[in-house]
């Protein structure tokens, strides 16, 4: 079956059909040839016993009253009565002694055909085919009686020749009808063949170009004899035009239809109308629905793939695509290329990490964690550098995709650059007025320890200017309290110049305490002075934070004149100036590290709570606050990962939380 198997379908269909017509008709010609030719020597035997019966019942009388010749003259007459003369070769008649009375020879009786076959005594006939001569006949022997006596016998050879004739003449017919009836069924069969195969090999042919990607196949061939022409579909020409079929929106919404003819056009669509015919037809109309759906699909997918590559390309955000597998970069739109100053050469292959050697592992490891097939996350405010070295601060949001078939991450970069240091500038505009308002504390600050300086110098002084030794123990004191003294200038001066420096957006792991103690150390005397006293209660050894000191120094500079400016409001509104509290603690929670700053003044009503963020709301009087204090707290915590929680009872003071997660032990 193997030397078959390379056969066409058509062939294949036209040789099983022809074969089995073949062995039919071989099979009916065998039984044919049984039935039909024993039928006909069956048949042609009863007529020669009929006439050898007819001879016997009429020559009786001839043969007892001895007319032989009348009996001669009735087996001629039997012999060559119509159309027998073909058939019977001789008719002879032998007496009860066997000897022979008459007979149709025109010749001399053959030797011993009298003898060749006898008829058994009480036998009915006998049949046989005997040759004589260069003839052979099947000789029909039947006796003749005289009521019980048999007084002769009549033999009737039937023609052999004849015979044979005639079955041959029956076999050539039978033959002929059977091979009439081979060719129709081979023409059948090769129609057949022809029509089934057909649409077969039209189909095989559109799949053949369709597996190459010749989607711009024409289906004309499909569509023969349909009626259906595909550019008359009003979404081969306007791809935005939603298709009832595969949208499956038929008649939900008719109102998207742009014209009754549209409408009319869709709702006598072929792929709801299934021509009448086979499964042959049904095949091809289905197969036909499938191409045409695959290229009104593959064309929007082309059109979008146009519209989103023109998006990619001429964005104005640097935009990357990232490997999901090595993490390397996929590709790139041109605007890559602007900000970070690499080629485009220089990026395709390059590792994401070359752009953000440390920020980028904490992106890829979120994305790893929480970006997942479906989700995306947002890097807000993290550093990258330029080709050369150059910092730059973006904010990068990283969303999966599938890019040639492996997974991967489409990645937006934003450049914040400028952004950050319009925020620096803002903060260093805020630090600023901060160090303006308590330059008075400051220089009283620094006023004590020069007083105390003057004070043990002009001791010294006089005891020289008198002559007077001054003791030993007298000495170091005064030595030991101005060195203090000097070390506690230094002390505020420093505090006041790191207060004053520019911060940058470097981040570093950093104790909490060290900014909210430089603060203190700047206005502790001076909130003395106003008659406000600190509770502090440091925790130590907390866990470092992901910030900068400089900056949080701003934030909890702001937080106490927050406070102070609350207890203030609450002095002038009750006219007593009591002695006041402002607490700090710093504690750890939950993987937090937490900065708890409350005061006793008015507290925070409702409304103000829900606006106290808000750049340049204030609740001060105009001229005495931007109201950007908390708006600048508010936006330096958030960029740190951090929240703040405000609880408050309005008239008992309020309490600001301020709370940043733990370093993880990688950053």
């Amino acid at each position: 079956m193997i030397r078959f198997s390379n056969l066409s379908l058509k062939n294949k269909i036209f040789f099983s059909t022809l074969g089995v017509i073949l062995m039919i008709s071989a099979v009916i010609a065998l039984l044919a040839r049984g039935i039909l030719v024993s039928s006909l020597t069956s048949e042609l035997e009863l007529r020669g016993v009929a006439i050898a019966h007819s001879i016997a019942e009429r020559g009786g009388g001839y043969i007892l009253d001895k007319k032989y010749p009348e009996l001669l003259s009735l087996v001629f007459d039997e012999a060559t009565l119509g159309e027998r003369q073909h058939l019977i070769t001789y008719i002879f008649v032998l007496s009860k002694d066997e000897e022979v009375l008459c007979h149709t020879f025109t010749t001399p009786f053959p030797e011993n055909l009298d003898k060749v076959n006898p008829v058994a005594e009480g036998g009915y006939k006998s049949v046989r085919l005997i040759d004589f001569g260069k003839s052979s006949a099947y000789d029909i022997a039947v006796p003749i009686k005289e009521g019980l006596y048999r007084i002769g016998t009549v033999h009737v050879g039937l023609s052999k020749v004849h015979i044979d004739k005639l079955v041959t003449t029956l076999r050539i017919t039978f033959l002929g009808f059977i091979s009439f009836v081979v060719v129709i069924i081979f023409l059948i069969s090769h129609r057949l063949a022809k029509y089934i195969t057909s649409p077969i090999a039209k189909l095989t042919q559109v799949s053949d170009e369709l597996s190459r990607g010749n989607f711009d196949i024409s289906l004309d061939m499909l569509s023969s004899d349909s009626g259906w022409d595909a550019s008359e579909c009003p979404v081969y020409h306007n791809t935005d035009f939603p298709c009832w079929h595969f949208d499956q929106a038929m008649f939900k919404n008719d109102r998207d239809l742009t014209s009754t003819q549209d409408s009319q056009q869709c709702r006598n669509c072929h792929f709801y109308i299934k021509r009448a015919g086979d499964e042959v037809v049904q095949l091809a109309d289905s197969f036909r629905n499938m191409v045409w759906s695959i290229k009104l699909y593959r064309r929007r997918l082309r059109e979008s793939e146009e519209k989103y590559k023109s998006m990619f390309d001429s964005g104005p955000d640097p935009i990357l695509v990232i490997s999901c597998v090595d993490f390397r970069i996929l590709d790139v739109n041109p605007r890559v290329s602007e900000l970070y100053g690499y080629s485009r050469d220089e990026l395709i292959g390059a590792e994401f990490l070359l752009l953000g050697p440390e920020s980028n592992v904490e992106c890829i490891k979120a994305f790893e964690e929480y970006g997942g097939p479906s989700g995306c996350i947002y890097y807000p405010k993290i550093l990258h550098h330029k080709k050369g070295g150059s910092a730059v601060y973006v904010n990068m949001h990283a969303c999966p995709i599938t890019y040639k078939s492996s997974p991967s991450m489409i990645v937006a970069i934003a450049d914040i650059t400028e952004i950050i240091e319009k925020d620096a500038q803002l903060v260093q505009a805020a630090k600023m007025k901060s160090l303006g308002e308590m330059s008075a504390g400051v220089a009283h600050e620094v006023n004590q320890p020069l007083n105390a300086i003057k004070m043990g110098s002009e001791f010294l002084a006089l005891m020289a200017e008198h002559g007077r030794d001054v003791p030993a123990h007298q000495l170091s004191e005064v030595a030991n309290e101005v060195s203090t003294q000097v070390d506690r200038a230094a002390e505020i001066i420093n505090a006041l110049r790191a207060f004053g420096r520019m911060a940058d957006f470097k981040v570093d792991k950093i104790d909490i305490n060290a900014p909210l103690r430089s603060v203190l150390t700047l206005v502790t005397r001076q909130f003395e002075l106003k008659n406000i006293i600190f509770e502090v209660d440091l925790t130590e050894g907390l866990p470092h934070i992901v910030a900068q000191d400089n900056r949080l120094q701003q934030v909890f500079f702001n937080l106490v004149n927050n406070a102070r400016d609350a207890i203030s409001e609450k002095r002038e509104k009750s006219g007593l100036n009591t002695e006041e509290h402002i607490k700090i603690s710093t504690y750890g929670k939950d993987r937090e590290v937490c900065v708890r700053v409350s005061d006793s003044g008015v507290g925070i009503t409702e409304e103000v709570r829900n606006k106290i963020f808000e750049p340049f709301f204030s609740t001060k009087e105009v001229g005495y606050g931007m109201g950007l204090g908390l708006a600048i707290t508010y936006g330096i915590v958030r960029d740190y990962k951090g929240r703040v929680d405000i609880e408050s009872d309005v008239g008992k003071g309020a309490t600001f939380v301020i709370s940043f997660p733990v370093a993880s032990s990688e950053a």
